[in-house]
């Protein structure tokens, strides 16, 4: 009899292991514990009852004794192995986040086991993945500041050197100098500017604004330079709604978007500027019939420091931050900014603000 009682311990014994690891495949560590802790309870009520049947036909206490030891091993052998399959998971996810504090950007963390950790997972990578793009941008920002900083310096530097040398006087270089100074000044701005942007500290104040007006005084303010080049200018305005905006920073956007239509604006070309009312927004279009841009170029244009090759040789003057800024004055406002090819030929770029009812 002392055979059987040993017997039936180890089958119960068997049935928690293989319990136990049918848990380890539930999705959830929290259906996981749950599981576990009916087995915990489920187990020792079996062996109470199946202790008082072999109390009953057996008469010996070492019985007794032996069923309900292999069920409170079950038990701890249960809680051991789902608590390390817990423990291992979690200590991967501790080292790869480890990784990632010591500088390894690349560290990625499991995204396998119960759902909660899975998820844990994926949000680290995510993580990870925005951290190691952020660094990307910041290591090309530097480079792409460093050379557009490096030019002006290094003009103002050969001017100076020239005066000092004796090869020119200093009034033939005073206006390149006052030029390259400027250019300086404009860069350390848009810099500064865009740093603020990231740290959302942008300061504006948010009126009630209707857009043709300022559309309107924008459009005057080119007057003259589309005149020079040939250009015609057009306005397409629909009746629309008030805008809740920053009025100065909607005029700064739409000078930028009119600077760089008339800037690829052939002569005899057209620039027009559309204003229109979609739902709960106020949409801005600024169109040219220039050359066009391609997929590419609609795509990066509002990237920092990105400039076509078109654009480059067009005008090195501009640091490719223009576009960048415009975006960033546009989605602190609510709004949003995009660039596409039109079917007629050139380029389209809109931007949406909210509605002063939204």
């Amino acid at each position: 009899m002392i055979g059987f009682a040993f017997g039936v311990a180890a089958f119960t014994l068997c049935v928690g292991l293989v319990a136990t690891f049918g848990l380890t495949r539930l999705p959830t560590a929290r259906l996981q514990l749950i599981a576990f802790a009916l087995l915990a309870v489920l187990l020792p009520i079996w062996i109470v009852f199946f202790s008082g049947w072999a109390m009953f036909h057996m008469g010996d206490d070492v019985k007794i004794l032996a069923v309900a030891s292999g069920a409170a091993s079950a038990a701890v052998a249960a809680a051991l192995v789902i608590g390390t399959s817990l423990a291992r998971r979690i200590e991967r996810l501790r080292a790869a986040s480890a990784r990632l504090a010591a500088g390894d950007l690349s560290a990625r963390a499991p995204e396998t086991g119960p759902r909660e950790l899975a998820e844990l997972g994926r949000a680290f990578n995510e993580m990870a993945s925005s951290i190691e793009s952020l660094f990307d941008a910041r290591r090309e920002l530097v480079a792409a500041a460093s050379h557009d900083l490096r030019t002006p310096i290094a003009s103002i530097t050969a001017m100076l050197e020239a005066i000092e040398d004796g090869l020119a006087e200093g009034s033939e270089y005073l206006v390149p100098l006052q030029e390259q100074a400027r250019r300086l000044a404009s860069l350390v701005e848009d810099l500064f500017e865009l740093a603020r942007i990231d740290a959302g500290s942008l300061a504006h104040e948010l009126h009630t604004t209707s857009l043709a007006p300022l559309v309107e005084s924008c459009l005057r303010g080119f007057e003259a330079e589309a005149k020079a080049r040939n250009v015609r200018l057009e306005r397409r305005l629909e009746p629309a709604p008030p805008a809740r905006c920053a009025p100065e920073q909607v005029e700064r956007v739409l000078l930028n978007l009119l600077t760089n239509a008339l800037r690829h604006t052939p002569s005899d070309g057209t620039v027009a500027v559309a204003l229109a009312h979609a739902e709960d927004e106020v949409r801005v279009s600024v169109e040219d019939t220039g050359e066009g841009i391609s997929a590419e170029t609609a795509r990066r244009m509002f990237d920092r420091f990105w400039r076509s090759d078109s654009a480059r040789s067009a005008d090195g003057s501009g640091a490719g931050l223009g576009l960048a800024i415009a975006r960033g004055l546009v989605e602190a406002q609510g709004g949003r900014i995009w660039a596409e090819v039109r079917e007629s030929g050139g380029a389209r770029v809109s931007f949406t603000l909210p509605t002063a009812s939204q």
